[in-house]
């Protein structure tokens, strides 16, 4: 063999073990995630390391009709900013009301309240505390305390060692005003924590989201501000719900800036280290309804000019938000009525309405007589999944590390889909007993499968160790995945 080629094989030999070299150490240098034994959800690339024919997919939400209507004549049309909570067994809505149109913060603003067993079919309580038009005989919860009515949003504190006067908290207030703190035992009898604003820097024209972050063990406040004539989201935070941080506006990781009216920012329930955000995506002048159309709705002639849907997006603390999605998670339904200004505006908070559904509500018919809050349900975990075709596909995790015995998985198939998990180390190797090939087949459509090898489901051995978990999917989603 000549010099030269000697030389070219020698030189190929090189570069292919510095290859691999450089991949190794890229490999051992990646840090884990540790993830314990929390659940983790398929909304962003958090734990996804490679997908080869295979994709994040939003799931649209299901219609499930009017959870009620605004037909009180102290709530109305233009009642809207909606928070629903779960307290035990007792679901409440929290909403504004207010039969008719003009500035914000005025006396006729009122807060009131809607109760469920369910989640699904709700009633309004007679609560005989605030007077309308000389009767007590109505659901008002708060009211005759101007500006905090027009945007007054309750949370329920889940902080462990919370006072129990204090196991609901709500902000409230105006531009004007600043934000106020206010505290109650019941969700139903409310005071002033303060006699002065705790946050001013702020539009404070919709919706203030508070909530304990248990993962952050602060207080945050997700609220409106505007830069550059575009409605944008600031966060602030607390350990107190008195004295909060300087705000700081979010950002989307280099995606486009939209007006974003209500940003309904709340840990889910279920992993709230997780913050999800179902926010109003407003199109100002963005018309749709002609005005012969407008006036057989009977829509207020001020509020037709406009449009709106519902988006999804995701927070794990910081002033990032994670917009995977681009494309409107809520749609704006079929009927002009679905089209006008400031309709399809989410209620704040995502709630279980059985073991393997979860539910969210919309502010819908804005400016009309026939304005109501709707519900629209996904299965648990469902907002997104990692989702492969027929032709199938694979998603390969970054090294994390857990703590667990059993791999929990959330998933669909179709009848001929199918799902393979495997468990490498941090370079890619399978574990033995845990390759592909040691993988049973899992088919079907469950919250919570136990995934199993031949050897059994047992994957304790594995705990505290840095691995990679290997998915091979045909015509499949994987919703979430949990080791208990």
């Amino acid at each position: 063999m000549s010099r030269i080629p000697q030389l070219l094989v020698l030189l190929s030999i090189f570069l292919i073990t510095l290859s691999g070299q450089n991949s190794l150490a890229s490999a051992e240098d990646q840090k884990p995630i540790d993830i314990g034994s929390r659940l983790e959800l398929f909304v962003d690339d958090f734990l996804i390391d490679k997908m080869d024919n295979a994709s994040l997919k939003l799931h649209p939400a299901r219609d499930e009709g009017i959870a009620f209507k605004f037909d009180k004549p102290w709530e109305g049309a233009f009642s809207g900013y909606a928070t629903v909570i779960k307290d035990g067994i007792r679901y409440r809505a929290y909403y504004r009301g207010l039969p008719s149109a003009g500035n914000d913060g005025r006396i006729a603003e009122t807060t009131c309240i809607a109760e469920s067993s369910d989640g699904i079919t709700w009633s309004k309580p007679v609560l005989n505390q605030y007077d309308y038009n000389g009767s007590k005989k109505n659901n008002i919860v708060f009211a005759k305390a101007p500006p905090f009515s027009h945007n007054f949003c309750p949370m329920l504190d889940s902080r462990k060692d919370v006072s129990p006067s204090e196991r609901y908290k709500a902000l409230g207030g105006s531009m004007k005003s600043g934000l106020f703190a206010f505290t109650s035992a019941d969700g139903y009898h409310w005071k002033k924590m303060s006699d002065k604003p705790v946050i001013t820097e702020g539009r404070f024209d919709s919706q203030n989201v508070p909530f304990w972050s248990e993962a952050e063990k602060k207080y945050c406040c997700y609220f409106r501000t505007l830069a550059d004539g575009i409605r944008r989201i600031s966060r602030t935070t607390s350990t107190d719900f008195i004295h909060w941080s300087k705000p700081v506006m979010m950002e989307y990781g280099g995606k486009p800036i939209e007006h974003l009216y209500t940003n309904q920012t709340s840990p889910y329930f279920r992993a709230p280290h997780i913050y999800v955000a179902i926010a109003a995506r407003f199109f100002p002048r963005r018309r749709v309804l002609s005005d012969a159309q407008a006036k057989a709705i009977n829509v207020h002639p001020k509020y037709f000019n406009d449009c709106s849907d519902g988006i999804f997006m995701t927070t794990r603390g910081g002033n990032q938000y994670d917009r995977t999605f681009m494309d409107g998670f809520i749609r704006p339904g079929i009927g002009v009525e679905n089209w006008v200004s400031r309709t399809n505006y989410p209620a704040l908070n995502v709630v279980p309405t059985s073991k393997s559904e979860i539910s969210v509500y919309v502010n819908q018919n804005y400016g009309q007589p026939t304005a109501h809050l709707r519900r629209y349900s996904l299965r648990t975990d469902g907002f997104a999944s990692v989702s492969s075709s027929y032709d199938g596909g694979e998603m390969v995790t970054k090294p994390f590390v857990f703590k667990g015995g059993k791999l929990v998985i959330n998933f669909a198939t179709s009848a001929a889909g199918e799902i393979f998990v495997e468990i490498q180390d941090q370079n890619g190797k399978p574990f033995p007993g845990y390759s592909l090939k040691d993988s049973v087949v899992n088919i079907g459509n469950e919250v919570d499968r136990t995934v199993y090898w031949k050897k059994g489901t047992d994957v304790s051995s594995l705990s505290g160790k840095t691995i990679r978990l290997k998915f091979k999917l045909k015509d499949a989603d994987l919703y979430s995945l949990k080791f208990n």
